[in-house]
């Protein structure tokens, strides 16, 4: 997909894996930081058309006081209804899409670095100039989502629901390895941050 003079990168991984980590080393070096979850909740999810679709789909429970979709209990329904979370992507995606691109055409010649937990999954690669994979080992992946207070069998669950780690591996152009060494990771971001403008997409 042409970006004009802008070079696009997407940032995938497991959950988990530090994807929003090396977003951030990407940020230090000069790309701008973009985050699909939180144009989701930030600005999709609170479109008055958006609102009107989810709430026929799934009726108002899926709505809190104030008639903004409860993310939550949103989550709760797709997550164990594909054909609903399928529609909601549908619904979903092209917006993202279109808020990107403005983005992009705002500017020139500048750097972006996309957070995009399911890029692969959802065959989003064609957004991109180049797509990255953040990865690491099961159990520290595993360990870190306990971290954050998901318990054992829902972190198993939700991994199951997404593509192998070593499947986005092969995928992606880029993989970055987040052993849990900070300086580690920096110095891979370093070096690719540095050769991506400089390499031709195909």
């Amino acid at each position: 997909m042409g970006h004009g003079d802008n070079l696009v990168v997407g940032l995938t991984g497991g959950m988990g894996c530090g994807k929003s980590t090396a977003a951030a080393l990407f940020a230090e070096f000069g790309y701008h930081r973009l985050d699909a979850d939180q144009v989701v909740r930030e600005v999709l999810l609170r479109e008055t058309d958006v609102i009107a679709a989810v709430r026929e789909r799934f009726g108002a429970g899926v709505l809190d006081v104030s008639g903004e979709v409860d993310r939550a209990r949103l989550g709760e329904i797709v997550f164990a209804d594909d054909a609903g979370l399928a529609w909601l992507e549908n619904l979903l995606h092209p917006r993202l899409l279109a808020h990107w691109r403005e983005e992009w055409a705002a500017v020139r010649n500048e750097r972006f670095i996309v957070e995009v937990p399911l890029l692969f999954e959802k065959q989003l690669e064609n957004w991109f100039d180049f797509t990255i994979c953040v990865t690491t080992d099961s159990a520290l992946q595993l360990r870190r989502l306990e971290q954050r207070g998901v318990p054992h069998g829902i972190a198993r669950q939700r991994l199951a629901k997404q593509l192998s780690l070593a499947r986005k591996c092969e995928l992606a152009d880029f993989v970055l390895l987040n052993d849990g060494n900070l300086q580690f990771l920096r110095e891979q971001v370093s070096e690719l941050a540095q050769r991506l403008p400089l390499i031709q997409p195909a």
